[in-house]
C-alpha cells in the first residue's frame, strides 16, 4: 500500500468525492494523525496521512 502525507485531509477527501475517487472508510483520528483509505483507478488501496505536527 502506498501512504501520502496530505494536508487538510477532509477538504481533500470532500474534492475526492466531487471527482468520484472511492473513499473506502471514513477519516480516523489518533494521537499521531488522521487517516483514510481510497482506491486508485486500477483498485489499489492508497492511505492519505495528514500527521499531526
Amino acid at each position: 500500500m502506498i501512504n501520502y502525507r496530505v494536508e487538510n485531509l477532509e477538504q481533500l477527501v470532500e474534492e475526492l468525492k466531487n471527482e468520484n475517487v472511492t473513499i473506502v472508510d471514513k477519516i480516523e483520528s489518533f494521537d499521531y494523525g488522521k487517516f483514510v483509505h481510497i482506491l486508485d483507478p486500477e483498485g489499489n488501496k492508497i492511505q492519505l496521512w495528514e500527521p499531526k505536527d
